[in-house]
Protein backbone atom coordinates (compact mmCIF):
# COMPACT_ATOMS: atom_id res chain seq x y z
CA UNK A 1 0.00 0.00 0.00
CA UNK A 2 1.11 3.59 -0.63
CA UNK A 3 0.85 6.40 1.50
CA UNK A 4 -0.96 10.00 0.31
CA UNK A 5 2.25 11.29 0.08
CA UNK A 6 3.39 8.51 -1.89
CA UNK A 7 1.09 9.02 -4.36
CA UNK A 8 1.24 12.43 -4.45
CA UNK A 9 5.05 11.94 -5.31
CA UNK A 10 3.60 9.59 -7.95
CA UNK A 11 1.69 12.15 -9.39
CA UNK A 12 3.91 15.28 -8.93
CA UNK A 13 6.41 13.01 -11.42
CA UNK A 14 4.21 11.97 -13.87
CA UNK A 15 3.62 15.35 -14.47
CA UNK A 16 7.00 16.71 -14.33
CA UNK A 17 7.63 13.97 -16.75
CA UNK A 18 4.66 15.05 -19.48
CA UNK A 19 5.96 18.06 -21.98
CA UNK A 20 3.41 20.11 -24.27
CA UNK A 21 5.73 21.77 -25.76
CA UNK A 22 4.79 20.87 -29.23
CA UNK A 23 3.71 23.77 -32.25
CA UNK A 24 2.00 25.68 -32.87
CA UNK A 25 2.98 27.03 -29.15
CA UNK A 26 0.12 29.43 -29.76
CA UNK A 27 -1.58 26.25 -28.87
CA UNK A 28 0.25 24.24 -26.19
CA UNK A 29 1.46 27.03 -24.47
CA UNK A 30 -1.59 27.72 -22.75
CA UNK A 31 -1.99 23.92 -21.81
CA UNK A 32 1.54 23.97 -19.96
CA UNK A 33 0.39 27.51 -18.17
CA UNK A 34 -2.59 26.15 -17.25
CA UNK A 35 -1.34 22.69 -16.07
CA UNK A 36 1.42 25.24 -14.39
CA UNK A 37 -1.03 26.78 -11.77
CA UNK A 38 -0.65 24.33 -9.57
CA UNK A 39 -4.07 23.01 -7.41
CA UNK A 40 -4.24 20.00 -5.11
CA UNK A 41 -4.81 17.55 -8.67
CA UNK A 42 -7.83 15.78 -6.24
CA UNK A 43 -9.22 13.59 -8.83
CA UNK A 44 -5.86 12.03 -10.05
CA UNK A 45 -4.87 11.17 -6.40
CA UNK A 46 -9.14 9.78 -5.89
CA UNK A 47 -7.57 7.65 -9.33
CA UNK A 48 -4.76 6.39 -7.46
CA UNK A 49 -6.34 5.64 -4.07
CA UNK A 50 -9.13 3.87 -5.69
CA UNK A 51 -6.42 1.73 -7.83
CA UNK A 52 -4.43 0.69 -4.82
CA UNK A 53 -7.75 0.08 -2.56
CA UNK A 54 -7.69 -3.12 -5.19
CA UNK A 55 -4.39 -3.84 -5.19
CA UNK A 56 -3.81 -2.37 -9.14
CA UNK A 57 -0.58 -1.49 -10.10
CA UNK A 58 -0.44 2.47 -9.92
CA UNK A 59 2.59 2.88 -12.88
CA UNK A 60 0.09 1.33 -14.82
CA UNK A 61 -2.81 3.99 -13.81
CA UNK A 62 0.06 6.46 -15.16
CA UNK A 63 -1.81 7.62 -18.58
CA UNK A 64 -5.40 7.41 -16.73
CA UNK A 65 -3.87 10.11 -14.15
CA UNK A 66 -2.92 12.25 -17.02
CA UNK A 67 -5.98 12.14 -18.59
CA UNK A 68 -8.68 12.75 -15.97
CA UNK A 69 -6.63 16.33 -15.14
CA UNK A 70 -6.40 16.91 -18.58
CA UNK A 71 -10.16 17.16 -18.84
CA UNK A 72 -10.33 18.29 -15.64
CA UNK A 73 -8.40 21.39 -16.83
CA UNK A 74 -10.28 21.53 -20.05
CA UNK A 75 -13.44 22.39 -18.09
CA UNK A 76 -12.40 25.05 -16.27
CA UNK A 77 -10.72 26.01 -19.22
CA UNK A 78 -13.96 26.90 -20.56
CA UNK A 79 -16.49 27.92 -17.33
CA UNK A 80 -13.64 31.07 -17.13
CA UNK A 81 -14.71 31.58 -20.63
CA UNK A 82 -18.33 31.26 -20.14
CA UNK A 83 -18.11 33.16 -16.38
CA UNK A 84 -15.73 35.95 -17.52
CA UNK A 85 -13.13 34.99 -14.55
CA UNK A 86 -10.00 37.18 -14.65
CA UNK A 87 -8.20 34.95 -12.48
CA UNK A 88 -7.87 30.78 -11.90
CA UNK A 89 -5.75 29.95 -8.85
CA UNK A 90 -4.16 33.54 -8.43
CA UNK A 91 -3.13 33.92 -11.88
CA UNK A 92 -4.76 35.71 -14.97
CA UNK A 93 -7.09 32.89 -17.08
CA UNK A 94 -6.07 31.62 -20.37
CA UNK A 95 -8.20 33.96 -22.02
CA UNK A 96 -7.30 36.97 -20.08
CA UNK A 97 -4.01 35.69 -21.19
CA UNK A 98 -4.24 35.70 -24.58
CA UNK A 99 -7.80 35.58 -26.23
CA UNK A 100 -11.00 33.95 -26.49
CA UNK A 101 -10.58 32.36 -29.37
CA UNK A 102 -7.10 30.55 -28.11
CA UNK A 103 -8.60 29.30 -24.96
CA UNK A 104 -11.33 27.93 -26.85
CA UNK A 105 -8.80 26.07 -29.16
CA UNK A 106 -6.92 24.89 -26.18
CA UNK A 107 -9.53 23.79 -24.24
CA UNK A 108 -10.58 21.01 -27.08
CA UNK A 109 -7.35 20.29 -27.30
CA UNK A 110 -6.94 19.19 -23.63
CA UNK A 111 -10.09 17.02 -24.03
CA UNK A 112 -8.28 15.57 -27.12
CA UNK A 113 -5.47 14.62 -25.40
CA UNK A 114 -7.44 13.24 -22.62
CA UNK A 115 -8.53 10.71 -24.91
CA UNK A 116 -5.19 10.17 -25.92
CA UNK A 117 -4.77 8.84 -22.61
CA UNK A 118 -6.55 7.48 -21.43
CA UNK A 119 -6.82 4.95 -24.60
CA UNK A 120 -3.22 4.10 -23.51
CA UNK A 121 -4.57 2.31 -20.19
CA UNK A 122 -4.51 -1.69 -20.11
CA UNK A 123 -6.37 -2.75 -23.36
CA UNK A 124 -8.26 -5.38 -21.58
CA UNK A 125 -10.15 -2.67 -19.46
CA UNK A 126 -10.03 -0.03 -22.10
CA UNK A 127 -13.61 -0.38 -23.42
CA UNK A 128 -15.12 -0.35 -19.89
CA UNK A 129 -12.85 2.57 -18.88
CA UNK A 130 -13.73 4.70 -22.08
CA UNK A 131 -17.48 3.97 -21.43
CA UNK A 132 -17.15 5.83 -17.54
CA UNK A 133 -14.97 8.30 -18.95
CA UNK A 134 -17.42 9.30 -21.55
CA UNK A 135 -20.25 9.10 -20.26
CA UNK A 136 -18.60 11.34 -17.06
CA UNK A 137 -18.10 13.77 -19.83
CA UNK A 138 -21.13 14.25 -21.51
CA UNK A 139 -22.36 14.58 -17.78
CA UNK A 140 -20.18 17.26 -16.53
CA UNK A 141 -20.76 19.17 -19.50
CA UNK A 142 -24.91 19.02 -19.02
CA UNK A 143 -24.12 20.02 -15.28
CA UNK A 144 -22.16 23.23 -17.13
CA UNK A 145 -25.33 23.91 -19.00
CA UNK A 146 -27.65 23.35 -16.35
CA UNK A 147 -25.21 26.11 -14.31
CA UNK A 148 -25.94 28.61 -16.70
CA UNK A 149 -29.39 28.21 -17.59
CA UNK A 150 -30.12 29.35 -13.74
CA UNK A 151 -28.22 32.50 -14.53
CA UNK A 152 -31.37 33.67 -16.33
CA UNK A 153 -33.98 31.20 -14.41
CA UNK A 154 -35.82 33.01 -11.70
CA UNK A 155 -36.82 29.60 -10.63
CA UNK A 156 -34.19 27.43 -9.38
CA UNK A 157 -35.38 24.59 -7.12
CA UNK A 158 -33.01 23.19 -4.19
CA UNK A 159 -33.15 19.51 -6.15
CA UNK A 160 -32.53 21.13 -9.52
CA UNK A 161 -29.59 22.77 -7.91
CA UNK A 162 -27.97 19.36 -6.25
CA UNK A 163 -28.44 17.26 -9.48
CA UNK A 164 -26.81 20.13 -11.41
CA UNK A 165 -23.51 19.74 -8.84
CA UNK A 166 -24.03 16.20 -8.83
CA UNK A 167 -23.40 16.42 -13.06
CA UNK A 168 -21.03 19.20 -13.14
CA UNK A 169 -18.70 18.42 -10.09
CA UNK A 170 -19.99 15.00 -8.51
CA UNK A 171 -19.52 12.65 -10.88
CA UNK A 172 -16.00 13.47 -11.89
CA UNK A 173 -14.68 12.53 -8.50
CA UNK A 174 -17.01 9.33 -8.60
CA UNK A 175 -14.97 8.72 -12.13
CA UNK A 176 -11.71 8.99 -11.09
CA UNK A 177 -12.01 6.61 -8.52
CA UNK A 178 -13.97 4.13 -10.53
CA UNK A 179 -11.34 4.57 -13.22
CA UNK A 180 -9.17 3.54 -10.71
CA UNK A 181 -10.90 0.60 -9.58
CA UNK A 182 -11.19 -0.67 -13.28
CA UNK A 183 -7.54 -0.32 -13.81
CA UNK A 184 -7.12 -2.90 -10.42
CA UNK A 185 -9.56 -4.71 -11.80
CA UNK A 186 -12.21 -5.00 -9.16
CA UNK A 187 -15.39 -6.33 -9.53
CA UNK A 188 -17.95 -4.57 -11.24
CA UNK A 189 -20.00 -4.73 -8.07
CA UNK A 190 -17.25 -3.13 -6.35
CA UNK A 191 -16.57 -0.26 -8.99
CA UNK A 192 -19.95 0.43 -8.45
CA UNK A 193 -19.75 1.06 -4.79
CA UNK A 194 -16.37 3.16 -5.06
CA UNK A 195 -18.05 5.29 -7.87
CA UNK A 196 -21.70 5.99 -5.93
CA UNK A 197 -18.97 6.62 -2.57
CA UNK A 198 -17.31 9.16 -4.75
CA UNK A 199 -20.16 11.41 -6.00
CA UNK A 200 -21.26 11.58 -2.36
CA UNK A 201 -18.02 12.84 -1.37
CA UNK A 202 -17.86 15.47 -4.27
CA UNK A 203 -21.61 16.51 -3.54
CA UNK A 204 -20.64 17.30 -0.05
CA UNK A 205 -17.13 18.68 -1.48
CA UNK A 206 -19.23 20.94 -3.36
CA UNK A 207 -21.76 22.25 -0.74
CA UNK A 208 -18.67 22.72 1.68
CA UNK A 209 -17.27 24.94 -1.63
CA UNK A 210 -20.45 26.56 -1.41
CA UNK A 211 -20.60 27.38 2.44
CA UNK A 212 -16.86 28.55 2.49
CA UNK A 213 -17.24 31.14 -0.08
CA UNK A 214 -19.58 32.68 2.19
CA UNK A 215 -18.28 31.87 5.98
CA UNK A 216 -14.67 30.90 4.88
CA UNK A 217 -11.61 32.64 6.06
CA UNK A 218 -9.85 34.50 3.46
CA UNK A 219 -6.42 34.32 5.16
CA UNK A 220 -7.05 30.33 5.80
CA UNK A 221 -8.58 29.48 2.42
CA UNK A 222 -6.49 31.60 0.05
CA UNK A 223 -9.51 33.08 -1.70
CA UNK A 224 -12.15 36.22 -1.46
CA UNK A 225 -15.22 35.85 0.61
CA UNK A 226 -18.71 36.42 -0.76
CA UNK A 227 -17.86 35.56 -4.26
CA UNK A 228 -20.75 34.04 -4.86
CA UNK A 229 -22.98 36.67 -3.56
CA UNK A 230 -21.32 39.43 -5.61
CA UNK A 231 -22.03 37.32 -8.20
CA UNK A 232 -25.24 36.86 -7.42
CA UNK A 233 -24.71 32.85 -7.91
CA UNK A 234 -27.99 30.58 -7.15
CA UNK A 235 -25.94 27.98 -4.80
CA UNK A 236 -27.20 26.17 -2.08
CA UNK A 237 -26.93 28.75 0.58
CA UNK A 238 -29.41 31.26 -1.63
CA UNK A 239 -32.12 28.91 -2.31
CA UNK A 240 -32.23 27.64 0.79
CA UNK A 241 -33.10 31.45 2.57
CA UNK A 242 -35.40 32.20 -0.36
CA UNK A 243 -37.24 28.78 0.85
CA UNK A 244 -37.48 29.98 4.43
CA UNK A 245 -37.11 33.62 3.88
CA UNK A 246 -40.15 35.73 5.25
CA UNK A 247 -41.76 38.72 2.88
CA UNK A 248 -39.64 40.95 5.01
CA UNK A 249 -36.50 39.11 4.42
CA UNK A 250 -37.30 37.85 0.63
CA UNK A 251 -37.25 41.93 0.01
CA UNK A 252 -34.04 42.45 1.68
CA UNK A 253 -32.72 39.63 -0.84
CA UNK A 254 -34.44 41.06 -3.99
CA UNK A 255 -33.12 44.45 -3.25
CA UNK A 256 -29.42 43.21 -2.42
CA UNK A 257 -29.75 40.99 -5.75
CA UNK A 258 -31.49 43.88 -7.77
CA UNK A 259 -30.10 47.22 -7.02
CA UNK A 260 -26.41 47.58 -9.29
CA UNK A 261 -26.10 51.14 -6.52
CA UNK A 262 -25.58 48.86 -3.39
CA UNK A 263 -21.10 48.52 -3.04
CA UNK A 264 -20.63 44.77 -3.47
CA UNK A 265 -19.19 44.74 0.19
CA UNK A 266 -22.73 45.88 1.53
CA UNK A 267 -24.52 43.19 -0.41
CA UNK A 268 -22.35 40.68 0.56
CA UNK A 269 -22.80 41.94 4.52
CA UNK A 270 -26.53 42.22 4.17
CA UNK A 271 -26.79 38.89 2.81
CA UNK A 272 -25.13 37.30 5.35
CA UNK A 273 -27.06 38.95 7.95
CA UNK A 274 -29.89 37.11 6.22
CA UNK A 275 -28.31 34.03 6.19
CA UNK A 276 -27.10 34.13 9.31
CA UNK A 277 -31.03 35.27 10.91
CA UNK A 278 -31.74 31.98 9.40
CA UNK A 279 -29.45 29.20 9.96
CA UNK A 280 -28.40 28.87 6.85
CA UNK A 281 -24.53 28.15 7.52
CA UNK A 282 -26.17 25.00 9.94
CA UNK A 283 -29.01 23.90 7.46
CA UNK A 284 -25.56 23.61 4.65
CA UNK A 285 -23.56 22.07 7.27
CA UNK A 286 -26.77 19.30 7.57
CA UNK A 287 -26.57 19.46 4.06
CA UNK A 288 -22.30 18.52 4.01
CA UNK A 289 -22.89 15.74 6.80
CA UNK A 290 -25.86 13.74 5.02
CA UNK A 291 -23.77 13.41 1.56
CA UNK A 292 -20.74 12.49 3.39
CA UNK A 293 -22.44 9.87 5.86
CA UNK A 294 -23.69 8.43 3.07
CA UNK A 295 -20.58 7.85 1.17
CA UNK A 296 -19.34 6.38 4.88
CA UNK A 297 -21.78 4.09 4.58
CA UNK A 298 -20.80 3.11 1.10
CA UNK A 299 -17.40 2.87 1.82
CA UNK A 300 -18.14 0.65 4.73
CA UNK A 301 -19.62 -1.79 2.17
CA UNK A 302 -16.67 -2.16 -0.65
CA UNK A 303 -15.04 -5.85 0.07
CA UNK A 304 -12.17 -4.74 0.68
CA UNK A 305 -9.98 -5.39 4.09
CA UNK A 306 -10.26 -2.29 6.54
CA UNK A 307 -5.98 -2.41 6.57
CA UNK A 308 -6.28 -1.39 3.11
CA UNK A 309 -8.91 1.10 3.16
CA UNK A 310 -7.15 3.14 6.10
CA UNK A 311 -5.23 5.51 3.00
CA UNK A 312 -8.54 6.80 1.09
CA UNK A 313 -10.62 7.08 4.69
CA UNK A 314 -7.25 9.50 5.60
CA UNK A 315 -7.66 11.55 2.36
CA UNK A 316 -11.30 11.87 2.42
CA UNK A 317 -11.27 13.37 5.65
CA UNK A 318 -8.65 15.93 4.99
CA UNK A 319 -10.91 17.18 2.42
CA UNK A 320 -13.52 18.55 4.95
CA UNK A 321 -12.98 21.63 7.27
CA UNK A 322 -15.37 20.79 10.81
CA UNK A 323 -14.83 24.74 11.77
CA UNK A 324 -15.98 27.52 10.10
Amino acid sequence: MYSIGELQAVIKKTFDSVSFSHQPSELYDPITYTLGLGGKRIRPLFLLTGCDLFCGNISEAEPAIIAIELFHNFTLLHDDIMDQAPLRRGKETVFRKWNTNVAILSGDTMFALAYEYISAIDKTVLPEALSVFTNTARMVCEGQQFDMNFETSDRVSIPAYLEMIRLKTAVLIGCSLKLGAILAKAPVTETEKIYSFGENIGMAFQLQDDLLDTFGDTKKFGKEIGGDISSAKKTFLLLKAYELASDKEKSELDECFSDPSIPSHQKIERVKNVYQSLHIKEFTLSEIEKYFSKALKLFEDINVSKDRKHVLEEFTNTLFVREF
